[in-house]
């Protein structure tokens, strides 16, 4: 009797898949990728609109082989790969290369339970060819800059270094961000906190000195100068302010309360 042929990315994925669906249900992999544009050449047609050309990978010659076998006794065929540009592309290329004659739809899952098997069997698509264009996109740009722009980097540096679609504009970050480093010229400044001996206890900054802002490290710039209207207390400076302020009467003149948002650091 003819049933239904499942195929997912991974073998263990598979396994996993065939409990909760259980007999009635053939479920297979592809392994990953079955077809991919071949090691030798560019095989991309940059005067034909960037049409790239694939062949099957070694072991893509095999699983398509069990496939096509398997499909001969399905009832329908079932493309539940990774729900993204990969696993949408990897869904194109069975289909290509299946040529499948049974009905055919896009099943994905996010978690393998059986409520979310039960609800993916329920609620099929088609493939998504807006994400089968990203992914091949990204594979027709990864090999123009590998395939190009590396043999140039064997001629001009040194052999054996590549280059990449975000490899190169990576290590370009890195390299400018290393130079503003090393051009960077530090710059002294003193600051005052105060402690409070209340209980509890709490920190405020000294943040004017005669109206004037006291200068904080925003306050300069790569080269180590201020780049404002700020007062730049050196070790004598804040020490003396410190000192006559030691016996000073403070006084609370107003609490604000306001949502605080915390950031992580900005990359790089």
């Amino acid at each position: 009797m003819a049933k239904p042929l499942v195929v997912v990315e991974s073998p263990a994925k598979a396994k996993t898949l065939a409990k909760f669906l259980g007999n009635q249900y053939d479920v297979r992999a592809s392994v990953g990728h079955v077809a991919d544009l071949p090691s030798k050449g560019l095989a991309v047609d940059v005067d034909n609109g960037f049409k790239p050309t694939y062949e099957l990978t070694e072991r893509g010659r095999t699983v398509v082989k069990e496939l096509k076998a398997a499909l001969k006794d399905a009832s329908e065929l079932y493309l539940a790969t990774d729900e993204d540009r990969e696993g949408e592309a990897i869904s194109w290329h069975l289909m290509e290369q299946l040529k499948p004659k049974v009905p055919v739809t896009r099943m994905v899952f996010h978690e393998i339970t059986q409520a979310a098997i039960d609800h993916a069997v329920a609620n099929t698509r088609d493939i998504d060819y807006g994400l089968v264009d990203a992914a091949e996109t990204r594979r027709i740009l990864d090999r123009l800059y590998g395939y190009e722009v590396s043999p140039v980097l064997w001629r001009r540096v040194n052999r054996g270094l590549s280059a990449g679609r975000v490899q190169s504009p990576s290590i370009r970050l890195i390299v400018e961000r290393e130079r503003e480093r090393i051009a960077f010229v530090s710059a002294g400044y003193w600051d005052i906190e105060l402690t409070t001996g209340t209980n509890p206890s709490f920190t405020a900054d000294l943040v004017t000195v005669d109206g004037t802002k006291v200068a904080t490290g925003k306050d300069f710039d790569a080269q180590g100068q201020t780049t404002g209207s700020v007062v730049v207390l050196d070790e004598a400076q804040a020490r003396s302010l410190a000192d006559g302020l030691t016996d000073a009467e403070f006084r609370v003149r107003s609490v604000e309360e306001k949502p605080y948002r915390s950031r992580p650091q900005a990359p790089f």
